[in-house]
Formats: structure tokens, sequence, C-alpha cells
């Protein structure tokens, strides 16, 4: 088997080029986050890197990435857009952004041909978490076992407010039962004066542990998951043709999976700090935190 492919969601990216997260330095030398995904993904064993994008912006992209990591890992690009036709729908639906992460992964099934793993384009997962998804894809995964990465929600949290996660419920083997994402997860202090995470949800507080897995978008797939987001994606379209706002998720294609007996998917556990931009005041502390990973070694000062 070859080496997995990593494919990132770009599509927004390149058209807030210069101005928002995605694109904003945090490293040394003005690296973005995305840098440090492919500097890990290449030494955690990825062949292959397909970047989903919007195809005015290909040529930006190209600049960005096409020199610097030439010789190192294959780069590709697909294209994200709003055509319906290419995914069996005959109609034409005027929308201002398209149909959200799981027809962005459709976008890319002419350019994978093997496992491979979906990641966002701004947020940083860590080496650890690209090793064991790497050992997964390259030892482990089939049509019928696949895999999500599985992070510590403690280690996820934003300090300036509210957070969304996918929030996983996992069985005695390890696996998936379900993925329900949870909006308006924040931290609160008690009247005793602990710090505990809660999520609220029509009025009512519940509380979760800090070990909690959660999903970040970081999934392990073969191409059967291209097979299976074809085939509900036309009802999807008939169903929601009408909210301009609606989305084909991820998640939407391993819940069905699972549901209907398909496959399973490993939650790996990594014991990774993410790090994500939510809020302005989040850009400080993850530059700390990539510049503490500098200087501990984890990450040259310059990566590429």
């Amino acid at each position: 088997m070859g080496k997995p492919t990593l494919v990132v969601l770009a599509a927004g990216m390149a058209s807030r080029y210069g101005s928002l997260k995605q694109v904003d330095g945090f490293g040394p030398h003005g690296e973005t986050i995305i840098d440090y995904s492919i500097y890990d993904a290449i030494r955690a064993g990825f062949g292959k890197v397909v970047f989903i994008i919007r195809e005015e912006f290909e040529q930006v992209m190209r600049e960005k990435f096409d020199k610097k990591l030439s010789g190192k890992i294959e780069v590709d690009y697909a294209f994200q857009d709003f055509n319906l036709k290419k995914f069996g729908v005959d109609r034409e639906i005027e929308r201002t952004k398209p149909w959200g992460t799981a027809h962005a992964v459709m976008s890319a099934k002419d350019k994978v041909d093997g496992p491979f793993c979906v990641i966002n384009a701004d947020d940083f997962y860590g080496y650890d978490a690209f090793k064991k998804m790497a050992d997964f894809l390259t030892n482990d995964v089939n049509d019928s076992h696949m895999s999500l990465m599985g992070f510590e929600l403690g280690n996820t949290m934003s300090d300036y407010g509210y957070v969304s996660r996918g929030v996983c419920e996992v069985n005695a083997e390890g696996h998936m039962d379900s993925v329900t994402e949870r909006v308006n997860i924040f931290y609160k202090t008690d009247d005793a004066g602990n710090k505990k995470i809660v999520y609220e949800e029509n009025g009512v507080e519940t509380e979760l542990p800090a070990d909690t897995r959660v999903s970040m978008n970081f999934w392990g797939f073969t191409p059967k998951v291209f097979d299976i987001a074809l085939s509900l994606f036309p009802k999807f379209v008939e169903e929601n043709g009408d909210n301009p706002k609606s989305e084909f998720f991820i998640p939407t294609i391993p819940d069905y999976m699972v549901k209907e007996g398909l496959a399973d998917y490993r939650v790996i556990p990594t014991s990774s700090k993410w790090f994500g931009v939510t809020y302005m005041e989040d850009k400080p502390i993850v530059q700390e935190s990539i510049s503490k990973l500098v200087a501990d070694g984890v990450y040259p000062e310059k990566l590429f």
C-alpha cells in the first residue's frame, strides 16, 4: 500500500488572503498554521497533499506552496464550486457559499485513489495526531473500518468565549457510536471557585468532563466515502435546496455508515493540544504556544 494522502479543506482560504486567520502568521518566520500541518504530515509519512480550494485562487495557492513543497510531498488541487451536475444533481441553485465540508471532500474524488485523511486548513493538530492517523491509514484502514482523531475537550477550549465541538460517544471497543455537534461550550467557574466545562442547550447547562473525546474534523477514510457521499448528496439538495445556509457536513457520512452497519469508526485518542483562533484574543496564545514548541525543539525555527 502506498503512502496516505492528506486532504486539506481550504476553499475559504485564498479568498481572504493576507487578512484572516487561515493565512495569518503564527511561527517565527510568519509560518501559517497550515504550514505546520503539512510539515507534520510529511514527517508522519503522508505522500501527497490535496488542497480543496476555489478555482480562481489556484495561481495564488501554487505560488505559495508548489515551490516550497517541491521534492518533499506531491501537491495537487481540487476545486469546490457550485456545479451540482458533476454530483448527479440536475439543478442550478443560486448560493453565495458552497455546500459544506462533505461537499468539499466530494470535490477531491478524482484526486485521491487510496486511504486519506481530511483536516481543516486553519486548525493546529500536532504531530502526535498526524503520526497516529498515518499509521492507521497505512496498516489498519479498510472500507468497513475507518477513523477519526479524538481530541480531549479540555485541550481544545478557548478562554475567550464559546466554541462548538463534535462530542463523540465512544463504545467499549473504542469505536464511535455517534458524533453530536454541541454549540455554546464554554468554561464556567462554580460557587466554590472550580473551573468546569459546560455546554448550553435550550437554556440548560450540562457539564462535560475535560477528557471527553471530541472531533476536530480530522477523519481517516478510504475512497468508499465518495460513493456514500454521492448517494446521500442528491437527497440533501432536494430537501435543503431552498435554504441558502444549509450545508452538507462531513459527520453526516460517518453517522450514516455507522447507523447502516456499513463501517465502524475508531476514535483514535490523542493528547495533542489543538490550537485555533476562534477569537482574536486567541492569536497571541497560539503564537506563544508555537514559540514554545520551537524552543523545545519540536519544530525547527524555519520549517521549509
